[in-house]
């Protein structure tokens, strides 16, 4: 997933956790304006991540990644902005990054904090 998001232009990739509490820490310390949250991360579960990430990094943009088709509905009633299936190509992922660099009037957002 990074290499793809590091191939895009004006995306740049800040960091990487393998759980909630390295995904935490890591936000806190970059402020990323955009973190791809997988639903399964190991730690803490999504929906107890979300308002720890938004506090740590309040106009958070939060896309969340899972590979179960009933994540989606959680996700989003938990607070995510966006939900992207696995399953789905690369091209939505990209897609869902471009329509809120767009909302956001920039071309594209300064980092990305991504799951390993």
């Amino acid at each position: 997933m990074c290499v793809l998001l590091e191939q895009q232009p004006g995306l740049k990739v800040v960091g990487e956790a393998s759980d909630a509490r390295d995904l935490l820490a890591q936000a806190a310390a970059t402020h990323p304006d955009l973190v791809l949250l997988a639903w399964e991360l190991p730690g803490l579960a999504a929906s107890g991540s979300l308002p720890a990430l938004r506090k740590a990094c309040p106009g958070l943009f939060v896309i969340t990644l899972s590979g179960r088709p009933a994540a989606r509905r959680a996700a989003l009633a938990a607070g995510a902005d966006a939900f992207v299936s696995k399953a789905e190509p690369p091209e939505r992922l990209l897609s869902t990054i471009e329509d809120y660099c767009r909302r956001m009037r920039r071309v594209s957002p300064q980092s990305v904090e991504t799951p390993r």
